[in-house]
């Protein structure tokens, strides 16, 4: 394992990257060490994927995607999804045995997908892995740290680079495990060196890469449906935000959902002078805030009936039992007196809804005058768990609204960010499964999350596909995925890698044989 550098190093496309720091405890993120390896095959399989870690194995995967400006959000990024999947992803799948097709998306907008499959057995369990190649803007101004969206930075623990968080670090990750699962398998085999993508893992692997997820996944619902058999699966196995703390690995079900609308009031033309109309014309920045304060007190719980949710299970309590939200270094202290009042943090934000005002203006906030402003508008979100009726979340906010005298405030769904809840339950056998593997390699239980705390787009694969879903997260909360300076944190990776490692080998061991599988 190389020393912490005290300088940044980087990566350019055509060059060698250089030494970087893995593993270990780095900055202020503890990472369990290394468990001790025994002499079996499993064993050296770790091992040799740690050190593959170490010799800078994933870091030169990964700069190169990091190089591709894959931006769904801007249309001239389109050239670009189609480049990173057909030259970064296509000869990885390619190189490791897997039939590989890019496809235009069925929806007619929004960039392509891929599909790649590798069948050993049609009697095996199948395993479908998914991940987005595309990323937000880069924001190339506004980044301080690292050099910039498009080049892999590595500075102690920090990986910078845009995608590296969201999705191109996960991704690779697990693609790479993958392939450090092959190799071992050939070696156990008896197959030579150069054969190695000839092993047999045991299980059928299959892939979906997307390119739009950053823009609303366009296209992928409907990808779903259309090729539901050339995806069929027994489980979704993948990766995709962040763990519960950086230290500890992670698992979720499924996601919170999400419903954005605009709440507007707009009572008459232009504005009116304060000193002759004051007291005289409603105001409505202040009817708009009195109707926000009834949707939710003033320590953000919950009164619209209906958002209130019925499904705090016991076995969704006990999963949550224990855990700790911690954003790590850089992220934001928990306040503790807000929202629904007798439930721990934990049950807050992965097992309850929450309400939130994400802008709201009146006026002209830049350059204020003293005038009574003609309209109001807030910018909003409900945050949804299982449980509650998608269908009727702004029927029943329009039911409320009535009732407390706000019948001028208008409601207006969004167009964009909508997102069903989803959720597997804690106790279903793949979720054990998967809990015991990562425990084996790292000796450490995972946190079990019925859901994530955000969204993404589960329902494809668990509705759509009617699969089992299981993710297992390679980030954190303070990556600032969205935001200039996105980074992944090297330990987390290299941990992630190899239990990622383990997983895979377990799916081709026998007892992986027993787990539920789909009927076709």
């Amino acid at each position: 394992m190389s020393a912490p550098s005290s300088v940044a190093e980087t990566f350019t496309p055509g060059q060698p990257a250089g030494e970087k720091t893995a593993g270990g405890t780095m900055g202020s993120t503890q990472i369990s060490p290394d468990r001790p390896q025994g002499d079996t095959a499993r064993d050296r399989l770790l091992s040799s994927t740690a050190a593959w870690f170490d010799s800078d194995g994933l870091f030169n995967v990964l700069a190169p995607r990091v190089a591709c400006p894959s931006e769904s959000q801007d249309p001239r990024g389109a050239p670009h999804l189609q480049a990173y999947l057909s030259e970064q992803i296509q000869p990885a799948l390619e190189a490791m045995g897997f039939t590989v097709e890019i496809l235009s998306n069925p929806s007619g907008k929004g960039g392509p997908l891929l599909l790649a499959e590798r069948i050993e057995d049609v009697s095996l369990p199948t395993v479908l892995g998914y991940g987005h190649g595309d990323v937000i803007r880069g924001q190339e101004n506004s980044w301080t740290r690292g050099q910039g969206p498009w080049t892999l930075c590595a500075d102690g623990d920090r990986w910078y680079g845009r995608g590296t968080a969201d999705n191109k670090g996960q991704h690779s990750i697990n693609l790479c495990a993958m392939e450090q699962v092959l190799r071992a398998r050939a070696l156990e085999q008896g197959l030579p060196t150069a054969n190695w993508a000839e092993a047999r893992l045991g299980f059928n692997a299959k892939w979906l890469i997307e390119t739009g997820e950053e823009a609303g996944s366009p296209g992928l619902h409907q990808a779903c449906r259309t090729w539901r058999d050339r995806l069929s699966a027994d489980v979704l196995i993948a990766s995709d935000g962040p763990r519960l703390q950086p230290s500890r690995p992670t698992m979720f079900m499924g996601s919170r959902g999400a419903m954005n609308f605009d709440l507007v009031v707009d009572l008459r033309e232009g504005g009116h002078h304060s000193g002759n109309w004051g007291g005289l014309l409603a105001n409505p920045g202040l009817i708009l805030a009195h109707a926000i304060a009834s949707i939710a007190d003033e320590r953000g719980s919950i009164q619209v009936p209906e958002w209130r949710p019925n499904s705090l299970t016991p076995a969704v309590r006990q999963a949550l039992n224990g855990l700790q939200v911690d954003g790590g270094e850089g992220g934001p202290s928990i306040d503790e007196q807000w929202g629904e009042p007798g439930l721990t943090p934990a049950e807050r934000v992965f097992a309850w809804c929450s309400f939130e005002v994400l802008a709201f203006e009146t006026g002209n906030p830049a350059q204020p005058v003293n005038a009574i402003p003609p309209r109001a508008r807030a910018h909003c979100q409900l945050r949804h768990v299982v449980g509650i009726d998608a269908s009727d979340i702004l029927p029943a906010l329009r039911r409320h609204l009535d009732a407390h005298g706000f019948q001028q405030v208008r409601v207006e769904k969004f167009p964009k960010g909508e997102f069903p809840a989803t959720r597997l339950d804690p106790d279903h056998p793949w979720v054990k499964w998967t809990a015991r593997s990562i425990e084996r390699s790292t000796g450490q239980a995972p946190a079990i999350l019925p859901n994530l705390g955000g969204s993404l787009p589960n329902d494809a694969f668990s509705v759509d596909l009617g699969l089992p879903t299981v993710w297992i997260p390679h980030s954190y909360p303070s990556c600032s995925q969205h935001a200039p300076n996105e980074h992944l944190l090297a330990s987390v990776a290299r941990q992630a890698l190899m239990l990622m490692a383990g997983v895979y080998w377990d799916l081709g061991e026998a007892a992986a044989q027993a787990l539920p599988r789909i009927q076709r």
